[in-house]
């Protein structure tokens, strides 16, 4: 069945950037992807951390216990999940808190999802009168701030941009018709080579993404944090070193299929990017944040204790149990799986430096 482009507001008659066009197919109301079914799953398109494994949540929720402490135990403590997903991570947040009135009296926790369809799947999974759903952050008035995304920042489309004898030209699609979806580079309008020029992580690069969607996102966010003080941790597949490569890709029933497929079945699949930490850290600097030392998945939940948790969790449970178990830490710790393919980056405003999870 052939994707209907004029749903999706998509012209024929001029070309569209990468990131215009891959969030109408993300988020167009009712009819884009994350609008429009529950992506999250073995019968979805892909499986996160928090459902792959209770202990990712768990040690989320002990990390912002410890953070909580570090920024002195405020009375008003405020925690925002980006992007929650089914609300696996924050369900089981809300229970770890449970074991500690004091933070549990404190927090306010607030969920941010731009998905009216992912919303009512929430509101499902999450009864608890101390949850809010928020669409801005203006609401947010006192005590510190912790932001947190979980493959959040991935699935913001970025732009893309060839340098051409010294010269930008932003890729874009041009749509002739719905069979006839063809890549075409266009000049670069002045105000995007002025954002793009003050990095010295995408200096030198002959091919270039740019999350200008991201960081206006994320803008707000570090208003915020710069007003109350806290921080926003990250967790996300992506790289360290500047690289001029392509790393858009498309997932459907849990497999990777192909650009050709990816426009073949729009609304259908999952369209993410690798997020550039470097370019994030700089981002961060230039925002006047402080930003702990960038780390792999498994470094921080080893650092947190994930290990020993499970060795305490373990004597409770039957062989099949603890089979599984093994199962699903060895997909968030080994290298050749998550472990080290997600990165861990942490952006804050306070005097104290000393988080853990990152040493």
């Amino acid at each position: 069945m052939k994707p209907n482009l004029k749903k999706f507001k998509i012209t024929l008659k001029k070309p569209i950037s990468i990131d215009d066009f891959i969030e109408k197919i993300l988020y167009e109301p009712k009819i884009g992807y994350y609008s429009s079914k529950n992506p999250f799953g073995k019968s979805g398109d892909f499986v996160t951390s928090p459902t792959i494994s209770n202990l990712f949540s768990e040690i989320i929720g002990i990390w912002l216990v410890s953070t909580w402490e570090k920024l002195g135990k405020p009375k008003k403590f405020n925690f925002i999940e980006l992007g929650p997903g089914d609300g696996s991570l924050t369900k089981v947040v809300v229970n770890t808190l449970k074991k500690f009135p004091e933070l549990n009296k404190a927090i306010k926790i607030h969920l941010y999802e731009k998905s009216a369809f992912l919303k009512k799947i929430q509101k499902q999974k999450l009864k608890s009168k101390y949850i809010k759903w928020i669409k801005n952050f203006n609401s947010i008035k006192d005590g510190p701030v912790i932001f947190f995304g979980n493959e959040f920042f991935d699935a913001i489309p970025i732009k893309q941009f060839s340098n051409i004898n010294n010269e930008l030209f932003e890729k874009c699609y041009l749509v002739k018709n719905e069979d006839n979806i063809i890549e075409k580079f266009i000049k670069v309008n002045k105000n995007d080579i002025a954002r793009i020029k003050v990095f010295e992580t995408l200096k030198k690069l002959k091919f270039i993404e740019f999350p200008k969607k991201g960081f206006l996102e994320l803008n707000p966010m570090i208003k915020k944090i710069s007003k109350l003080s806290g921080g926003i941790l990250l967790i996300d597949y992506g790289y360290l070193n500047g690289n001029s490569t392509n790393t858009i890709q498309a997932v459907m029933d849990n497999k990777k299929i192909s650009a050709d497929t990816m426009l073949r079945h729009l609304g259908k699949a999952d369209i993410t990017s690798l997020v550039n930490f470097s370019l994030l850290k700089e981002y961060f600097f230039k925002n006047n944040l402080k930003v702990k030392k960038i780390v792999t998945q498994k470094f921080f939940l080893e650092r947190m204790g994930i290990i020993e948790r499970a060795k305490i969790l373990e004597k409770k449970m039957s062989n099949s149990e603890q089979k599984y178990m093994k199962e699903t830490l060895a997909r968030l710790l080994e290298e050749k799986q998550m472990g080290n393919l997600f990165k861990v980056i942490f952006g804050y405003k306070n005097k104290n430096n000393d988080f853990f999870g990152f040493e």
